[in-house]
C-alpha cells in the first residue's frame, strides 16, 4: 500500500488561515491513521516552526498533534535552519530530513521519493 505524505508548509505566524491549514493537515493524518492507511507528516518551509508551537499544552491543536505524533517523519533540516526553527525541531526529538542534498543547505526532504511512495498533500 502506498504512503501518503502530508507536508505542513504554513507559518504559525500567519494567522487563522495558517492555523487552519496546519490543523487540516494534522486532521488528514489522523483520519488516514485511524483508517489504517500509511501516512507520514513532514514539516517544511516555515512550517518547521510548528512543532515547538504545537508542543505547548495550551495550544488548541496540541491534543491532535500528540495523537498523530507517531506519524511524523520529521522536518526539513534546511528549512528549519533557514527559518530559525532548528532548536525547536530538535527539542521535540524530530528527525532533521536531508535526503535532498540541495547545494548551500544542510539538506531538505526528498519530494521525488515521497511522490514515488504515494500521494503528497500540502497544507
Amino acid at each position: 500500500m502506498s504512503t501518503t505524505t502530508i507536508l505542513i508548509l504554513s507559518d504559525p505566524n500567519g494567522g487563522e488561515e495558517s492555523l487552519g491549514r496546519m490543523f487540516n493537515g494534522l486532521a488528514a493524518a489522523y483520519d488516514l491513521k485511524h483508517h489504517q492507511r500509511p501516512v507520514q507528516i513532514v514539516f517544511e518551509g516555515t512550517g518547521t516552526r510548528w512543532p515547538a508551537v504545537l508542543a505547548t499544552p495550551g495550544h488548541p491543536a496540541h491534543a491532535l498533534y500528540e495523537a498523530v505524533q507517531d506519524t511524523i517523519a520529521g522536518a526539513s533540516a534546511g528549512c528549519a535552519t533557514l527559518f530559525g526553527a532548528r532548536d525547536g525541531v530538535e527539542h521535540e526529538g524530530l528527525a532533521l530530513l536531508t535526503a535532498n542534498a540541495v547545494p548551500g543547505t544542510p539538506g531538505l526532504p526528498s519530494l521525488a521519493q515521497y511522490s514515488a511512495d504515494g500521494p503528497v498533500l500540502t497544507f
